[in-house]
């Protein structure tokens, strides 16, 4: 349903010759019924949206097949997707902070549902590349851009290291949300650099642990009731790590604590969210007694 000849003019364009034949099988193997066995009906709600132009109510309804929808807020065809996370609060917290976006080509690895690429063109980006593995938001994403017809912003169903990479020629690439669930964090930290033309900007977003050391760690079992979280530093640490991986002009830009406002149960997300998280009686602790989540945002130049 990725519209592979645009995809492959526009990965021409930034001078990756090699990827269109490299990641045309992987995708075509991820947007299948034997890739993911809910495919066919994610892919019926796409088709009826493009085909159909359904009314509201009508296209309401096939949206909510694609639940959840953890990045938004989004407008489609009139149809306001309240998703789990207010994902605009954050964008406007650092978007300014940054290097201006137009007439750059920007990979977002970690991408979602493509909310943030979305608003990356929106900034004058010329093309953006978005990478993430989970088969939904592609189809999130396929959905939402019936509606919005922007021929300049993929999300592809691929991990950072499954590009062929090096490919050192991307102008801007954002990680937010990822490092934490790697189990090699420096690995990602190079292989980002790897995406990056000499002096082109990392835009990276993580939790971090309070606290002036340099210190990481790592939870025994779960950090706010997620399984996958693998390191925690602090962000004297995380300087360390992008300095050791690369980079220079490392820049914290922003610093926040997410809040039960920011990140929450909605209808379009019904799981539990960031409250269920948190320690009933002490909200600055998780339930498993970390600190509750502290997320800053870092630039960085790759050398």
């Amino acid at each position: 349903m990725i519209n592979v000849e645009k995809l492959a003019e526009c990965l021409r364009a930034i001078g990756l010759d090699d990827w269109p034949e490299a990641l045309a099988p992987l995708i075509g193997e991820r947007l299948s019924a034997d890739g993911h066995g809910d495919y066919r009906r994610w892919a019926e709600v796409v088709a009826a949206l493009s085909a159909q132009r359904p009314g509201t109510d009508e296209r309401r309804e096939l949206l909510l097949r694609l639940a959840p929808w953890r990045k938004g807020p989004f407008d489609v065809g009139g149809v306001q997707i309240e998703a789990e996370w207010r994902s605009d609060l954050k964008w406007a917290r650092f978007k300014e902070s940054i290097a201006p976006l137009h007439g750059r080509n920007v990979l977002d690895v970690g991408c979602g549902n493509g909310y943030y690429a979305l608003q990356m063109r929106e900034s004058g980006a010329q093309s953006v590349i978005g990478v993430d593995p989970t088969v939904l938001y592609a189809m999130q994403f396929l959905a939402v851009n019936v509606f919005e017809d922007d021929p300049g912003v993929f999300v592809l169903p691929a991990r950072l290291h499954e590009l062929p990479l090096p490919a050192r020629k991307f102008d801007t690439t954002f990680s937010m949300g990822v490092l934490y669930h790697q189990r090699s964090p420096i690995d990602h930290l190079r292989q980002l650099r790897q995406t990056l033309r000499v002096n082109g900007q990392l835009v990276l977003e993580t939790i971090y642990l309070p606290g002036d050391n340099a210190f990481a760690a790592t939870p025994e079992d779960r950090y706010a009731r997620m399984r996958n979280v693998w390191m925690l530093p602090s962000i004297a640490e995380l300087s360390t790590w992008l300095a050791r991986s690369g980079y220079k002009d490392i820049e914290v830009i922003d610093k926040s604590m997410t809040t039960v406002d920011e990140q929450r149960t909605t209808e379009w997300m019904t799981f539990e969210s960031l409250r269920d998280a948190l320690d009933p009686n002490d909200p600055t602790r998780t339930v498993e007694g970390w600190p509750a989540p502290h997320r800053v945002v870092i630039t960085a130049t790759a050398s």
